[in-house]
């Protein structure tokens, strides 16, 4: 660690035109994706309730699978970033290199054990479903497995290019899959009356064009971190323990966040049908209240790990407080644009008094809860994971989810008697508890590992 060098600001690695330029393509590619989803939901709805119910089911192992290259990938970007603070291409580049080899053959042997393993996973995981589901969800998940590989490739490369400080190029990137997966899906349900088919095709195309783009654009050798236009790979195992150091932990925390979802759902599905309907709006109006948030941390993750490579840590406190500043500025506004919008957004639902009522509640909740607390419990860990210190962020992370959102969802929702909404609260409990701790943890320095990189 070579301690606070920077005192001139002018000197600093992001004035605010890169910042901008690093952020708003990371705001549009979080909505579009939100977006698309939201069609996506739309169109399977037209084919009928056991289509979406198989697509449903199929897609919260692909949720989970997708979590974990993001994972992986965020850790070949910290180190890759790392290395661009100490002004080495090359260590950036191999570490790029590696990230892409080794991520593409993960994803080829978890796609590998999906196809062996199918009839376990459809009969096993999924449990006793109707006949008429299972078929939707075999048809789902055979050809929407073939794109687990590519999808894989596009998020370890769209991480690279942030780390780069270009976030442009996979937002155009981002933009080309989503238009060829709505268009197609329009095309295929509504055209050719293809059902689930009509739906996972489009998936498969899409992804596996947006592996190939984002590759190809990776293996231009003028940028400043690119790859090895090679069909020969050679596993630096040295440089792989540094990615994984960032991206196991990463990856085990969002499945435990996933898995803690699902626990959450099975409770909130025993409050009753309109319980799960508001819980159902609540949470599609909820990903547009923490949308900057999550692009924003992004960001951070980019910045900080050029700072961390270049051993300044007066560069890394400096952006973290300016980017959580700005986290917070983007979250009010988002969130005072979903209360003018509120009974619009409930309006459009044609929910019962009830159900719009609860929903209601939930949203006014959350909104103030994200413009509060949100920023400092998600967003300034990523300066630690950028720093090397996933592994605390993890702890941290999984013991509060475990004890204050799960347990006290139980404790707050069935025995306490607040139902559907006190399942929210203690999700905000499990929020501000994580605020706290990283807060401490900011203060006390000990995140402050020496780069991984070198």
């Amino acid at each position: 660690m070579r301690g606070n060098l920077s005192t001139d600001k002018k000197n600093y690695l992001f004035d605010n035109k890169a910042l901008a330029a690093l952020i708003i393509p990371l705001i549009v590619e979080q909505l579009l994706a939100v977006l698309v989803g939201m069609a996506d939901s739309i169109m399977v709805a037209s084919v009928g309730e056991a289509a979406v119910s198989g697509v449903s089911l199929v897609d919260n192992i692909m949720v989970l699978l997708i979590n974990a290259f993001s994972a992986l990938a965020t850790g070949g970007a910290v180190v890759a970033g790392q290395y661009l603070g100490q002004g080495s291409k090359k260590g950036a580049c191999k570490s790029a290199t590696q990230l892409v080899w080794f991520i593409t053959i993960c994803a080829l042997v978890i796609t590998i054990l999906i196809y062996v393993f199918k009839y376990w996973i459809l009969h096993g995981v999924f449990g006793r479903i109707e006949p008429d589901v299972m078929n939707h969800a075999n048809t789902y998940l055979m050809i929407v497995t073939a794109s687990i590989p590519f999808i894989a490739l596009y998020n370890g490369g769209a991480a690279i290019f942030r780390t780069m400080g270009n976030s442009e190029i996979s937002m155009r990137v981002s933009i080309v899959m989503n238009i060829i997966n709505v268009s197609g899906n329009a095309i295929l349900i509504y055209g050719f009356h293809r059902g689930t088919e009509g739906v996972a095709i489009p998936t498969l195309v899409s992804r596996i064009t947006a592996a190939v783009l984002i590759i190809v654009l990776l293996c231009n050798q003028k940028r400043s971190v690119c790859i090895e236009p090679t069909w020969r790979y050679h596993a630096d195992w040295s440089m792989i323990r540094k990615i994984l150091n960032i991206g196991v932990p990463n990856g085990l925390e969002n499945s435990m966040f996933q898995l803690g979802k699902i626990i959450v759902l099975s409770l909130v599905s025993t409050f009753g049908t309109y319980a799960i309907a508001a819980n159902a709006v609540a949470n599609a109006v909820a990903l547009f209240q923490i949308l900057p948030g999550m692009a924003i941390s992004l960001a951070i993750t980019t910045v900080i790990a050029r700072c961390v490579g270049a051993g300044d840590y007066a560069q890394v406190k400096y952006y973290t407080k300016k980017l959580i500043a700005v986290t917070y500025v983007c979250v009010w506004i988002i969130n005072g644009l979903i209360f003018l919008l509120m009974s619009l957004i409930l309006k459009a639902y044609q929910l019962s008094d009830v159900t719009a009522g609860a929903a209601r509640q939930i949203m006014i909740f959350h909104a103030v809860s994200c413009m509060l607390v949100w920023p400092v419990a998600f967003s300034l860990p990523a300066t630690f994971r950028a720093a090397g210190d996933a592994k605390m962020c993890m702890i941290i992370s999984v013991i509060s989810m475990w004890i204050f959102r799960i347990i006290f969802s139980y404790i707050l929702g069935k025995y306490v008697g607040m139902g559907v909404l006190g399942v929210w609260v203690a999700m905000v409990i499990d929020w501000i508890v994580r605020a706290i701790c990283f807060v401490i943890r900011y203060f006390s320095g000990r995140w402050k590992h020496q780069a991984l990189a070198g």
